[in-house]
């Protein structure tokens, strides 16, 4: 199968479909990338928010063994 020019004069014009699909694509491009943005977000604020709890059990345990207050450690067999 041979491919062959247009013939002289022809305009090609837009695929009626591609006109109507264009519209749809970009409200969805918005709504993913505000998504995205919120997950972005929210995973570095947990990240943090974890980040400093570690911290403040750091800071307590150090602060009860500068007391002499050791917190009880866990044992595998638990509770007797």
């Amino acid at each position: 199968m041979t491919v062959t020019e247009p013939p002289p004069g022809t305009v090609w014009m837009a695929d009626h479909p591609l006109i109507l699909a264009v519209p749809a694509f970009v409200p969805a491009l918005i709504i993913a990338g505000v998504v995205g943005f919120i997950v972005v977000r929210d995973r570095r604020a947990e990240r943090a928010e974890n980040e400093e709890a570690a911290a403040q059990d750091d800071l307590a345990a150090a602060n009860d063994r500068e007391e002499g207050r050791g917190r009880p450690e866990k044992s595998d067999e638990g509770d007797v």
